[in-house]
């Protein structure tokens, strides 16, 4: 007889909302797309590479440099001022630095989730009202 996976994978589906509700996880997706768009397009072999100039190189940094503010949103949201800002900096600076920004894509992804950490607070915990009932109760 075989078991029902359904309340396996809900299970791991409800674990996997909780955990993405406690921190800026589409902040971080969307910077990491714009990262990856970023890095992307200048991608090429070393020796074409070379030809590209610093255009290539300062692209490919900009996109890993964002690709790593990303992973740092999502692992440590408590450092998501910071991280933010760096992610908007570097997407701006992407601008001129590489391909228009990834042809504005990834400057805009890059900016967009930056903002996001930026402004993205974590839940309240629920208000405890046992001891305002205890309290009123005792007077």
């Amino acid at each position: 007889m075989a078991r029902n996976p359904l309340p396996v994978l809900n299970r791991a589906r409800l674990a996997l909302r909780r955990w993405r509700r406690t921190r800026p996880f589409w902040a971080a997706v969307w910077t990491a797309l714009g990262g990856f768009v970023i890095l992307y397009l200048p991608l090429a072999p070393v020796g074409r590479l070379l030809h590209v100039g610093i255009g290539g190189i300062s692209g490919m940094a900009a996109g890993a440099i964002l690709l790593a503010l990303a992973g740092l949103i999502l692992v440590l949201p408590g450092q998501r001022y910071t991280a933010g800002i760096i992610a908007v900096i570097v997407g701006v600076a992407s601008f001129p630095l590489s391909n228009l920004g990834g042809f504005f894509v990834g400057m805009f992804l890059a900016v967009l989730g930056g903002s996001m950490a930026i402004g993205w607070m974590p839940e309240k915990p629920a208000r405890r009202t046992w001891f305002r009932r205890s309290r009123t109760a005792a007077a």
